[in-house]
């Protein structure tokens, strides 16, 4: 049991006053341990909340650098940060946002060489990659080591994710099957994207990985949320676990993960209807 100090109890009061969440909740919460792959425009709001609500263990895995261009929307970088690993920059933020959490940093690439060492570490894993090779991996990597994730992607003023719990409900590729050709679909820096949606889908994803460790309400599975901020229209499509899935299927043909060629951040209920 966790001996909460006077500090720690008025900061996560309003935690502690929900009675779905109390002092038991907020144990859980400061024992538990999320991996927050991509601190970019999902990213950064999901760790800014996330080291707010006192996750003990948060983790950051990004191999770029923060530019000028990123400002717009990852909010967890600011001016000064301009030419610093991203994951040095959010993990200050996240730190400054709470001293009492530690903050893991991977500045690497992941890839079918790496991920599974790098998960298999964490309760929960957030995925805000910006390109299905990265999306892809991740879906399987969790499979196979058998780890919740919430899948995020932006486009424009469109947002989608789900939750995925391996063996449980519908995972990525049951959705999507596999990455589309590289150059099919367009990029963000392509595109455009809304800076604030970034944020609308980060802390829906936040809020994903808080009710998983809370054991709270009902998670995204078998279902793909997906919004459009000029209507505010928000929908659910309903999934379902494919006895065909190529890795979570009755007779899986991926056995070994593979680092997919990479392709662009574009997903939706387009591309989930010619799947």
């Amino acid at each position: 049991m966790i001996d909460f100090s006077e500090s720690q109890l008025e900061r996560y009061s309003r935690h502690i006053l929900l009675q779905e969440v109390g002092v038991e909740g907020q144990e859980k919460i400061m024992r538990a341990k999320v991996l927050i792959v991509g601190a970019g425009g999902l990213g950064s709001p999901a760790a800014l909340y996330l080291a707010a609500a006192g996750i003990g263990t948060l983790g950051i895995a990004d191999h770029d650098y923060v530019e000028i261009s990123n400002l717009q929307r990852q909010i967890a970088h600011f001016t000064k940060d301009i030419k610093q690993p991203k994951v040095d920059s959010a993990a200050e933020k996240m730190r400054a946002i709470n001293p009492d959490i530690t903050v893991r940093t991977h500045a690497i690439h992941l890839c079918a060489a790496n991920i599974r060492a790098i998960i298999s570490e964490y309760d929960f894993i957030i995925d805000g990659s910006d390109n299905f090779a990265t999306k892809f991996l991740i879906n399987d990597a969790c499979i196979f080591e058998n780890i919740p994730f919430s899948h995020g992607g932006i486009l424009r003023f469109e947002g989608q994710t789900m939750t995925v719990l391996p063996g449980r409900s519908a995972c990525y590729r049951c959705a999507f099957n596999k990455p589309p050709a590289a150059g099919a679909v367009p990029t963000c820096s392509q595109a455009g994207v809304l800076g604030a949606i970034a944020g609308m889908l980060g802390t829906i994803q936040a809020t994903e990985a808080l009710k998983y460790i809370l054991e709270v309400g009902e998670p995204l599975t078998d279902t793909l949320l997906t919004f459009d901020a000029k209507s505010m229209d928000f929908h659910k499509i309903r999934l379902k676990k494919q006895k065909n899935c190529p890795i979570c299927g009755e007779n899986p043909t991926i056995t070994k993960l593979l680092d997919e060629e990479q392709a662009v951040c574009r997903e939706g209920p387009e591309a989930l209807k010619k799947s």
